[in-house]
């Protein structure tokens, strides 16, 4: 099979995506990406709660990023839209780096003497940076993927995409971990956090590499009204296309109320007293319980009955956080963990899937702007909330909470939904954009 594109790959063609050459570099960048980003997020998790022993210095991790993210969303897509997306991923990479690059120094051991409390206000400064990046990311990324595979092989490339994103999530954290935990029993005198920055600037120094392999994505939007109009356009069309609304709202309430993940740091030092090993094991679990679900369906699709299973995978979802909740045996934990990444993949695949279906070319960077504000940032908005309500509830309370709140939320989405949504992908089609209802 050649990587021009022009050979159509087979039907039940499992490697189907990866025929094309630069859906292969796609996949490489969004691998070493993610490894550092999650490896990242770990690794400042524990370190910040290891600095305080404040839940709400957890949670505001958290909101650092989101305000950003939510914040300028909508002008990311406009602009991803707009410009050609190879140079823009070459800005955002770079200035992710630059962020990391400057956490790497005033972790540094040698800081510590002249850290008067304001080491911990520069690292929110630095992930409220990448809040921006991640701003314009995600739609660049996303008009990347639609072009560089054609839309017959959307699902396949969405099944390996989604499973390089969560095979990282699982190396990331789990490298994070051990690192923290054993680099100085190596290296005398090497810190944790140190050993972690240093692997991550040289990850995201490879997918800097990558990006600039890529070939160029000029843009395929050129505007002709004002940039107010022409995001009013990308809300209208989310809003009156019911199937990707409810799919994004959904997903929205149940990140919202049922992530755990800001939780973990608390769980690892002061439930199940694992230390920074056990939480990059306990990281690792759900994603490991997502890359193998979806490897799964590679060759199994959830799509015979999207919507269906789609509402069962987030009803899991919530059940596994109770689960999680309720277990305070550290093997226990960890299965609910699993089982909650394993019923989120199927979530993320359906989702996926029906977006890249529905949204035409020409709209592509702000119908993902969208998608960011209501699901990109919903990780960082339930982990303020994950914060905050262990804080006033105390942690096994708020996680409880939280997956009764998701279960709740499947519900009134099924009766809202039950006569709305097409059953079969057949059904789905990419609609006309129409003009914004004034």
């Amino acid at each position: 099979m050649s990587d021009d594109g022009n050979s159509q790959p087979q039907k039940k063609d499992s490697f189907a995506a990866l025929r094309y050459k630069d859906f292969r570099a796609y996949l490489g960048m969004r691998f070493f990406f993610t490894f550092a980003y999650q490896m990242q997020t770990t690794v400042l998790g524990f370190y910040i709660y290891q600095l305080t022993h404040s839940k709400v210095a957890i949670a505001f991790i958290g909101l650092s990023e989101a305000i950003p993210a939510v914040g300028i969303a909508l002008y990311g897509g406009y602009i991803a839209d707009k410009y050609e997306k190879r140079k823009m991923l070459l800005f955002i990479f770079g200035g992710v780096f630059l962020s990391s690059l400057v956490m790497f120094t005033f972790t540094l051991n040698s800081m510590k003497a002249y850290d008067n409390g304001w080491i911990l206000y520069i690292l929110y400064a630095m992930i409220f940076c990448n809040g921006i990046a991640r701003a314009f990311y995600g739609p660049a990324t996303f008009t990347v993927y639609a072009h560089s595979i054609p839309k017959e092989v959307y699902p396949n490339g969405s099944s390996w995409s989604s499973s390089a994103w969560q095979m990282a999530s699982i190396l990331g954290p789990l490298t994070g971990g051990f690192l923290y935990g054993f680099s100085g029993k190596i290296i005398p005198g090497l810190s944790g956090i140190t050993a972690n920055f240093s692997v991550i600037l040289i990850f995201l120094f490879i997918a800097l590499v990558l990006v600039y392999r890529l070939r160029k994505y000029p843009a395929v939007f050129i505007p002709k009204e004002s940039i107010w109009i022409s995001l009013k356009e990308g809300l209208h069309f989310v809003f009156n296309n019911k199937m990707m609304f409810y799919a994004m709202s959904l997903d929205l309430f149940s990140v919202f109320f049922g992530g755990v993940v800001a939780l973990l740091p608390v769980y690892a030092l002061d439930i199940l007293k694992v230390g920074s090993e056990g939480l990059g094991v306990m990281r690792m679990a759900s994603s490991l319980g997502a890359a193998l679900t979806m490897l799964a369906m590679v060759r199994f699709s959830p799509m015979n009955r999207p919507w269906r299973n789609l509402l069962i995978a987030v009803a899991g979802f919530g059940v596994s956080i109770i689960g999680f909740g309720l277990s305070n045996i550290f093997y226990v934990s960890l299965l609910f963990l699993f089982l909650q990444g394993a019923f989120d993949s199927v979530s993320v695949i359906i989702r996926g899937t029906i977006m890249q279906l529905l949204t035409p070319d020409q709209m592509r960077g702000r119908v993902s702007a969208v998608n960011s504000m209501f699901i990109g940032s919903s990780n960082e908005i339930g982990d303020f909330e994950s914060g905050m309500a262990a804080k006033i509830l105390g942690t096994t309370p708020a996680v409880l909470f939280g997956g009764c709140m998701t279960l709740l939320v499947v519900t009134v989405t099924y009766f809202k939904t039950k006569n709305l949504i097409p059953s079969s992908l057949e059904d789905i089609h990419s609609p006309e954009v129409t003009p914004p209802v004034n």
